[in-house]
């Protein structure tokens, strides 16, 4: 059986619930495939309105779904509630999508007789992959990377129905959640959703699934792409794994902000995100050291939400430990509590002790790395893995010297003056990164995302009776479409 557990008091909460067998897993593919047909073939103005149901039915229940996520994450009443409104956003945000159309980079060329060799009329288009698509839920998002999370949201938006491996760490959450979303979509087998470690197994395996999105660890990643290459037919995964977020503090940069952010970013959620800013690059000097010192020590640590997930961070803590103790936090009360510390080490120590002492320790846990002039920054910033974020702080962008071209290989998106823990859901948000924030291009945030879950087709001389409407002559949806090389709005 499987139970909630709550971190402040490690006792169980809310309903034994049963793990998933294999031929339920295969119940619940099937059904979600069946149902998928359909829902292909819905027109985007009918799965749009759709998604706004959903994001309606998450709203309208905001005040139960925050006290059950409460009991099983200890994230606390504020943060609950505004992650059950981000991911209601989601679903509004890709409604607005499809409506527009333009996500299916619709293109035609007309045929072209004059050329050599002539060419015949091409018209492409982005459409659903024909599956369902696999996703497992995040530990420290129990709402907006999670059952109704941006990959439900935005597999439902492209046309695929979905399939959820709940998290263990939030598993009555994820019911309830489930339930709300399935009562509100027009068919309730568009979503499934799978209890236990061997469902997850079964589910990224099974020969309907086409293709899987993952939120969580280098390790998990790791393990459920070696699931995928099993396959006798591979699928594309999309993961987002590990990042460490380097920031960088040019000298012209004010003390006190720097020092009072970093510290509120870092312990946010007692530093459960995956883009908390575990490394701060900053100019010599007891200033801001000592405001950082301060900073640091205002803080307070928490319970983090799972025995495995506290564990891991202080295995973390004991690597960064190398290093010198800049700072600590309070330390926060309950069996899974950790405290806030921060490690320093000059740029040359910290060049020397890579790669390991620069991987990501998932929790309020960073390293101040000191140098003396930002010349010596470009060479040690090339040596890090790929992340999500990359920051610069200061008030003349004439300091930042090569170092914004070493950024702009490592992160996917590159903050001025800001701190990564946030992550607006958006048109133009990428929240992806290089090996290993990543294992695509693709974002999991923000418009772009429903690409993860388009595959392209090109109808070379199609009658324009047969033709889907997006690409027949008339334009009959009126979207967004290149003809013969020529954006036409």
């Amino acid at each position: 059986m499987i139970y909630g557990h709550d971190p402040r008091t490690g006792e169980t909460v809310g309903s034994a619930l049963s793990e998933t067998d294999s031929a339920g897993v295969d119940k619940l593919v099937s059904a979600a495939a069946a149902a998928g047909t359909a829902w292909r073939a819905t027109p985007a103005a009918e799965r749009a309105l759709a998604l706004e149901a959903v994001a309606d039915a998450l709203l309208a229940n905001v005040d139960e779904l925050w006290q059950i996520a409460d009991q099983e994450t200890a994230l606390g009443e504020g943060r609950l509630r505004g992650e059950v409104a981000r991911a209601a956003g989601q679903f509004k945000l890709f409604a607005e999508v499809i409506r527009d159309g333009g996500y299916l980079e619709a293109i035609i060329d007309h045929a072209d007789a004059s050329l050599a060799p002539p060419r015949p009329d091409v018209r492409r288009m982005k459409r659903a992959l024909q599956g369902v698509v696999a996703v497992f839920s995040a530990s420290n998002f129990p709402f907006a990377f999670s059952v109704a999370g941006g990959d439900t949201a935005s597999a439902l938006a492209a046309g695929c129905p979905v399939v959820v491996k709940a998290h263990p760490g939030h598993p009555n959450t994820s019911e309830r959640v489930a339930k709300i979303v399935r009562d509100a979509l027009p068919h309730p087998d568009l979503l499934g959703l799978v209890q236990g470690m061997q469902a997850g197994i079964d589910l990224v395996q099974h020969p309907a699934v086409v293709a899987a999105g993952f939120t969580g660890s280098v390790a998990g990643g790791k393990a459920i792409q070696k699931l995928i290459d099993e396959r006798e037919v591979p699928i594309p995964f999309f993961g987002e794994l590990g990042s460490v977020n380097p920031v960088v503090v040019l000298p012209s940069a004010p003390v006190k902000e720097v020092a009072a952010g970093f510290a509120g970013s870092l312990t946010l959620g007692v530093g459960q995100f995956c883009t908390n800013p575990g490394l701060l690059f900053v100019p010599e000097g007891d200033e801001l050291r000592s405001a950082i010192v301060e900073a640091v020590e205002g803080t307070s640590g928490g319970p983090m939400l799972a025995e495995r997930i506290r564990d891991g961070y202080l295995g973390g803590i004991e690597r960064l430990g190398e290093l010198e103790l800049l700072a600590e936090g309070k330390p926060g009360e309950g069996s899974l509590a950790v405290t806030p510390k921060v490690f320093t080490a000059d740029v040359d120590t910290f060049a020397k002790k890579l790669p390991h002492i620069g991987e990501e320790c998932f929790g309020p846990a960073s390293i101040v790395v000191t140098y003396r002039d930002v010349s010596e920054l470009g060479p040690v910033l090339e040596r890090l893995e790929g992340s999500l974020t990359a920051t610069l702080h200061g008030t003349d962008p004439g300091e930042a010297g090569d170092v914004v071209e070493v950024l702009g290989r490592k992160a996917g998106r590159l903050i001025w003056n800001g701190w990564p823990t946030g992550v607006a859901v958006c048109w133009a948000m990428h929240h992806g990164g290089p090996w290993p924030a990543a294992t695509s291009p693709y974002t999991s945030v923000g418009a772009t995302a429903i690409g993860r879950w388009l595959a392209p087709t090109a109808y070379q001389d199609w009658p324009d009776t047969l033709l889907p409407d997006e690409l027949k002559e008339a334009n009959p949806l009126s979207i967004p479409r290149r003809v013969d090389g020529r954006s036409q709005l």
